[in-house]
Order: C-alpha cells, then structure tokens, then sequence
C-alpha cells in the first residue's frame, strides 16, 4: 500500500506507455475505468471497467491522436423515503485520454459495450518513415 502523499497514480506515467493517461484528463474515481491493454499482431484491444453505467451514458471522442472516453452518472434524485447513513454509489463523471497515434481515424475505432466493460479495438500506427543518410555538419 502506497502512502497518502502519493495518491492513486504513482505509477500512472510509468504503466501507460504507450498509452499516455494521465496528462491528458485521466480522473480515475476510486477504481472506475480500470483498464487491460492488450496489444495483437494488427493493432490494441482495450478493456475498460464502467460498472452502473449505462451505454448512453458512455461518449467516445478522437481528436488530435488521443482517444478519449467520458461517462457520466447522475444519481442525485431526492428520495424522502429513506434515510441513508452512507452512499458509496458514485455519482458523477469520470474521464480517460489514451494517445492512439496521429493515422488512427474514427472509423478504425470499434467499440462494444456489454457486462459493464467497455471493449475497444483499433489498429497499430504505421511506424513513420525517416529519411536516409545525409550526414549532418557539426560546428
């Protein structure tokens, strides 16, 4: 177990390459969006934990190469009924950013959404071409 001091996310920086998380809207709310990253000979599949949530509450955005999912739950109905001494049900929303690469583009994301896990799958980026051979002059 990790000090206080250190949070949730020591090891965030460390375990996401090459998916980087947490400085691209990473909000993990205790232990919503735990992720399993798997990598195939064509591409990634991705696994992520979204227990009580729904599909519609679940968004997908791609912009600038990072793959970003929001889900969002709102529990807050007034309830005279009962009086509750604790509520751990979350209430809120939560977000995670993956960089995918520049040449992934929507259609190649897949996504299902079934038993509360979140199932994505897209393909490797092309390892980018460098040029050839021309020597460099050093002053």
């Amino acid at each position: 177990m990790l000090p206080s001091i250190f949070g949730e996310d020591l090891f965030d920086d460390f375990m996401d390459f090459p998916f980087y998380g947490s400085r691209h809207g990473y909000q993990n709310a205790h232990g919503l969006m735990q992720t399993d990253i798997r990598e195939t000979k064509d591409g990634y599949e991705l696994d992520v934990d979204l227990p009580g949530f729904d599909k519609k509450d679940i968004h997908l955005e791609l912009k600038d190469g990072y793959l970003t999912i929001k889900a969002s739950r709102n529990q807050e109905k007034e309830d005279r009924k009962n009086h509750y001494l604790r509520k751990e049900r979350f209430t809120g929303s939560c977000s995670r950013s993956f960089y995918v690469g520049d040449t992934v583009q929507e259609k190649d994301v897949h996504a299902k959404f079934e038993g509360g896990v979140l199932k994505l799958s897209f393909p490797k980026e092309e390892p980018k071409q460098l040029s050839g051979g021309n020597n460099i002059a050093i002053e």
